[in-house]
């Protein structure tokens, strides 16, 4: 049985993130060089999970590729209204801090991972799943630590709903 071909989503700027997904039509072909980055482990796109650290990688368009990226596999389904599902690689873009909205990697209490959208306010931080189904998660400001934001997604065709 033939391999699945890999579709790669971009993230188009000022858009939500549910809208804001371009497909790169078979990237090689047309100009854009595969290069390597670290797929650093997994992410839960539920409830968080154990940060366990991976050290393979991933080929991806260099146009996905900025200064401190790197990818993680998500693991449940809290972001399916954001496009992304469970068994997707996420392209990340390492940063420390987001703006409110904006999509997530997560740390809380420097043990645990989770992928989500990021609001935070005096009293505190929610970190909102993209899934009408499952609520959000409360924290202090001092509970998390941001490690960066979406970038892209990397889907192979059997795992796109």
């Amino acid at each position: 049985m033939p391999a699945s071909p890999t579709r790669f989503l971009l993230r188009r700027p000022n858009l939500p993130l549910a809208e804001a997904w371009a497909l790169l039509d078979d990237p090689e072909p047309a100009g854009t060089p595969l290069v390597e980055i670290p797929l650093l482990g997994s992410v839960s796109a539920g409830l968080p999970i154990e940060a366990c650290a991976d050290t393979s990688t991933i080929r991806v368009p260099s146009c996905m590729v900025r200064r401190n990226t790197y990818a993680l596999r998500v693991r449940g389904n809290s972001m399916i209204d954001c496009n992304i599902f469970d068994g997707d690689v996420i392209i990340i873009e390492r940063q420390e801090s987001a703006e409110n909205g904006e999509t997530a990697v997560v740390m809380i209490n420097d043990q645990e991972v989770t992928l989500k959208k990021l609001y935070i306010d005096r009293a505190g931080v929610r970190l909102q799943p993209a899934n009408e189904r499952m609520a959000p998660i409360f924290l202090k400001n001092s509970d998390i630590q941001v490690l960066g934001l979406v970038m892209g997604v990397v889907r192979q065709d059997e795992l796109a709903a």
